[in-house]
């Protein structure tokens, strides 16, 4: 009973007037405070093992990865992105102050990447704060500057302090530049804030930083303000902010350019989730959740011009759309006509997230040589992702884990693509149309954490890679939620492709992102 009640009560919160008709497809954005026991509970059991995983993830593959390093970062849990610059890696949460001291944003030391150790942390008063998670990073290697995007997170979804509780109506989002040149590197230096003009509860969510190859110095941030549209032209709201961060250090940020495309599909979640750009800053490659997946042109921003502005390539019509929840991130694949695609699925809770759950989410290549007419040319699946897979499923996987494809990083011929509870995925694109296995990574999850994800780990599922994989030096850094940062080296198809790279990473176009661009045409 207590459990049918408390569905009841997120289905009438969800059909309230401040919410979206399909937030509920959407976990990783901010829902308003609800009891974190609201949650499904299971019978505690013994978290399967590597081995017991990778019997129903494995794909045979050509290559293997090797573990270089790990730092289960203090068993905190609860680990959000990644950032790496030189010798030191940064650590966001997806919680906050009220489950663990370690809430703010770890400092390691990687200068010896067998034994990545934690040598500090980003707290409070800026990080780490009561409703809020330092849930995204990035480096601005030009400046010296590591950016970290908090904003509100959910009591139930991520274990956050409620709103009534804190004291606080919403937490609002805020992006903080810090100083990590030279020896500040191990102890990051606050020298600006951002607040976005739009906020509460249409929050920053994922922003893509592009630097302009033809300006040094010049430095644009694209960030998504998920919001659903409407046929009434009164009531919509930019999807998309692009404001100029190349005076950072001195505090300013103008907003340059506001967004608000319509999809009016009132079927599906047609907010702008996440979007990448081409390398040369000509193209975005936007993912639309339930809306699908289109191309726009940002040739006016790359060109420097006044009054820029976005334009779509692909006719909302024409564009490529499977079902709810939908293009959570997109990746052109470098110098050829591809763009590769994930969705993001949890597990199934009904009336709340009750488009999740088995078979979960998986791998689209989306063919572009036709920008105006985008279509898919094929689907990468685990045997978990397969709808025969899910007859037999455990309670437990199908409502309180995932084995969805998350974030990608796209090097030419290879994706590297954190795949939740199937660990890192290596893929061989280099006949797009045809995605091959290339390499598998499931770590053995911690014996403990101080924090588990509700939504991703609180079954016997405890594996739960999360971050775009970052390339330095030829090793792949990533970050799993649960069970902190680790250190790979790839063996397989195309492996001196991606020892070569200096530092790559998916979501900027920093370090080599252009030479791959032109050496893939």
């Amino acid at each position: 009973m207590r459990l049918v009640l408390a569905i009841a009560a997120i289905a009438a919160l969800l059909a309230a007037p401040t919410a979206h008709a399909h937030d509920e497809s959407s976990p990783d954005l901010p829902l308003p405070g609800l009891t974190k026991h609201l949650l499904p509970v299971f019978p505690k059991q013994k978290p399967r093992s590597a081995k017991e995983i990778r019997a129903a993830v494995r794909r045979d593959a050509a290559g293997s990865f090797e573990l270089v390093g790990h730092s289960p970062l203090n068993n905190r849990g609860m680990n959000a992105a990644l950032a790496v610059w030189g010798d030191h890696a940064y650590v966001g949460n997806r919680s906050d102050a009220s489950q663990s001291p370690n809430a703010g944003v770890m400092v390691v030391d990687i200068s010896d990447p067998s034994g990545p150790e934690v040598v500090g942390q980003i707290g409070a008063p800026n990080e780490g704060m009561p409703g809020g998670s330092s849930r995204e990073l990035r480096i601005l290697p030009e400046q010296g500057l590591l950016m970290v995007l908090s904003h509100a997170c959910s009591e139930l979804l991520h274990h956050c302090l409620s709103p009534s509780l804190s004291g606080a109506s919403y937490f609002r989002s805020v992006i903080r530049f810090y100083d990590i040149r030279g020896e500040k590197a191990a102890a990051p230096e606050l020298v600006s804030t951002y607040q976005p003009s739009r906020n509460a509860p249409q929050q920053p969510h994922e922003f893509f930083v592009w630097s302009d190859p033809e300006r040094p110095g010049r430095v644009l941030m694209y960030q998504t303000t998920p919001t659903t549209t409407s046929a009434d032209a009164e009531t919509v709201r930019e999807n998309l902010i692009v404001t100029d961060i190349s005076n950072a250090r001195d505090g300013a940020f103008p907003e340059i350019a506001k967004w608000s495309p319509r999809i009016d599909n009132p079927d599906r979640d047609d907010r702008l989730h996440s979007l990448t750009l081409s390398a040369d800053g000509r193209r975005a490659y936007l993912a639309y959740l339930g809306g699908g997946f289109l191309v726009a042109d940002t040739s006016d921003f790359a060109e420097a011009k006044p009054n820029p502005e976005v334009r779509l390539v692909t006719p909302v019509e024409d564009r490529v759309f499977w079902t709810d929840p939908g293009a959570h991130s997109s990746a052109k694949v470098p110098g050829k006509p591809y763009a590769l695609v994930t969705d993001e699925v949890y597990g199934n809770i009904p009336g709340l997230l009750s488009a999740h759950g088995c078979p979960w989410g998986w791998v689209r290549m989306v063919d572009v040589r036709d920008e105006a007419k985008p279509r898919v040319a094929a689907e990468y699946k685990l045997p978990v992702n397969e709808e025969s897979s899910c007859e037999n499923v455990p309670p437990d996987r199908h409502h309180a884990s995932s084995f969805s494809a998350h974030n990608p990083t796209v090097s030419g011929d290879l994706a590297l693509v954190t795949w939740h509870g199937a660990g890192l995925q290596a893929i061989d694109i280099s006949k797009p149309s045809r995605p091959e296995p290339a390499a598998q990574y499931v770590p053995e999850p911690l014996p403990f954490v101080q924090t588990e994800d509700p939504m991703l780990s609180t079954g016997r599922d405890k594996v739960v890679m999360w971050s775009f994989p970052i390339v330095q030096d030829g090793l792949i850094y990533v970050i799993d939620v649960r069970n902190g940062l680790y250190v790979l080296r790839y063996r397989g198809p195309h492996q001196r492709e991606l020892a070569r790279v200096k530092f790559l990473d998916g979501n900027s176009n920093s370090g080599d992102a252009i030479r791959l661009a032109d050496a893939g045409k």
